[in-house]
């Protein structure tokens, strides 16, 4: 199992230590890296003020999504607007939302089966609006966002396989530990950056794994 949220939290296991009953596997951590997006942002725009946060109040993660982003925006002096997207159907006025709160950037935090089937159009909206938007998955990149920060998927779809092969030799779920992720991705989209006429600065260019041009 790769789980997006808190699996303790979630009550899939009782402790990443020790799992219990028939699932183990890897968490994202997602909510965690929120905070993380937030400096990315900051860093790239850096007299960023005003930060709408795109986000599902039907993730189980929530809460704690929000309080992660609004911990950072303290410290780097940012207000933030939240606006949730319950469906796909939400972008278009959420961004009409964000434009009339005078967001100067994005930070979208939404589940895939939500935000999945209107990426390209998500992409397209933020361009619309001149509004550089930091996303948690590199496909929403590799459609026309400007960046995203987050695990590498790739990564721990080859860790686990690691699980598989014990399982397959006779270990059991609740014995082997839930791990956490150990390598992330930072890529972005200088032909999204021309579009919105955003400059990346340098040294936030050179810590990208990934540059799309």
């Amino acid at each position: 199992m790769i789980q997006g949220g808190d699996p303790v939290g979630s009550g899939f296991v009782a402790s990443l230590a020790r799992p219990g009953g028939n699932i183990t596997g890897l968490a994202l951590l997602r909510p965690e890296l929120s905070g993380k997006r937030l400096e990315l942002l900051k860093e790239t725009v850096p007299r960023l003020s005003r930060v709408a946060v795109f986000a599902s109040s039907t993730s189980p993660d929530y809460t704690q999504t929000l309080k992660e982003i609004q911990f950072a925006a303290e410290g780097l002096g940012v207000k933030l607007q939240s606006l949730d997207i319950r469906s796909s159907k939400d972008f278009e006025t959420a961004f009409q939302a964000a434009a009339r709160g005078r967001a100067e950037a994005g930070l979208v935090r939404v589940p895939g089966p939500i935000l999945s089937p209107r990426r390209t159009e998500v992409a397209g909206l933020a361009i619309k609006r001149r509004l550089p938007v930091i996303y948690d998955r590199a496909e929403e990149v590799e459609v026309g966002g400007l960046m995203s920060y987050g695990v590498s998927v790739p990564d721990l779809h080859r860790r686990a396989a690691t699980y598989v092969d014990k399982i397959l030799k006779g270990a059991k779920p609740a014995d082997l530990p839930v791990e956490q992720p150990m390598k992330f991705e930072f890529i972005i989209n200088l032909k999204a950056a021309k579009q919105i006429d955003l400059t990346i600065p340098p040294n936030v260019l050179a810590r990208a794994d990934k540059v799309i041009r």
